[in-house]
C-alpha cells in the first residue's frame, strides 16, 4: 500500500512538471514524450511516467499512439478550429459577466493586472509575458463570478493551452494582444457588456489565425496521427 502512496505521488509530481512545461510552450504540439528518457530525468521507474502520461492524456495534453508513444496534444485544423469557437465564446460569457458585476476595488485590480503586462509586451518578453497572459484570462474567468463556467473555460483552456502559448512566437504578438487586452478591460470598466463580450470573442479568434501564422505546422494532421 505505501508503494502505491508513493508511485501516485511521483506520478502527480511527473504530471505537473510535465503539464508546465506543455501549458508555457518547452513541449510543443506534437513532441514526444518517451517515458524511458523521461524515467531517467526524474529518478523513477517507468510506471509513475506511464500514470502521469495516462493524467496528462484525460486532461488534453497528451496523446498516446498506439505502439509509438505518446505525444503533446496536436488536433487537426478543424478541430483545432471547432474548439477555438467554443473557447471564444466561452471567454466572451466571462468577459460579459465581468462587465456585469465587476465594481469598485475588483475593476481596479482588473486594470492594474492588465498593466502590469505592458512592460513584457513592449519588450517582447514572450516568457513574461505568457504568464502575464494566463493570469489574465485566468482573472477574467474568476471575475465572471460563475464557478461552472469559470471551471469550464479552464478545461477548454488547459486544451488549447500547448497551442495559445504559440501564438508570442509571432511577430510582436504580446504587443498587439496587450492592446486586444486594453479594449476588453475598458468595455468591462465601463460596464458595456456587450462590447466586453465582442472584444474578448475577436481577441480569441484572432488568436486562432496567430497560431497558424506561426507554426501551420502544429496542425493539418489528425488527433491520431500527431506528426513525429
Amino acid at each position: 500500500m505505501g508503494d502505491g502512496v508513493t508511485k501516485r505521488t511521483q506520478a502527480d509530481m511527473i504530471r505537473e512538471a510535465l503539464a508546465d512545461r506543455i501549458v508555457h510552450g518547452f513541449l510543443r504540439p506534437g513532441e514526444a514524450l518517451d517515458e524511458t528518457t523521461l524515467a531517467a530525468e526524474f529518478g523513477v521507474s517507468r510506471t509513475p511516467v506511464r500514470e502521469a502520461l495516462r493524467q496528462l492524456e484525460a486532461n488534453g495534453l497528451a496523446l498516446s499512439r498506439p505502439h509509438r508513444g505518446a505525444v503533446v496534444t496536436t488536433l487537426s485544423e478543424a478541430e483545432l478550429d471547432e474548439t477555438f469557437v467554443v473557447m471564444a465564446e466561452l471567454e466572451a460569457l466571462c468577459a460579459k459577466l465581468c462587465a456585469q458585476h465587476l465594481s469598485g476595488a475588483a475593476l481596479q485590480d482588473l486594470m492594474a493586472l492588465h498593466h502590469r503586462g505592458a512592460s513584457a509586451a513592449a519588450e517582447n518578453d514572450i516568457m513574461a509575458y505568457r504568464i502575464h497572459n494566463e493570469r489574465f484570462h485566468t482573472a477574467i474567468y474568476a471575475g465572471s463570478q460563475n464557478e461552472f463556467l469559470e471551471r469550464t473555460t479552464l478545461a477548454v483552456r488547459r486544451r488549447l493551452a500547448p497551442f495559445r502559448n504559440l501564438q508570442f512566437e509571432g511577430s510582436h504578438r504580446p504587443k498587439a494582444s496587450h492592446a486586444e487586452h486594453a479594449v476588453i478591460v475598458d468595455a468591462i470598466i465601463e460596464g458595456d457588456a456587450e462590447r466586453a463580450a465582442a472584444a474578448m470573442r475577436k481577441h480569441i479568434l484572432i488568436v486562432r489565425k496567430a497560431v497558424d501564422d506561426v507554426a501551420p505546422e502544429s496542425v493539418g494532421s489528425t488527433i491520431g496521427g500527431a506528426r513525429s
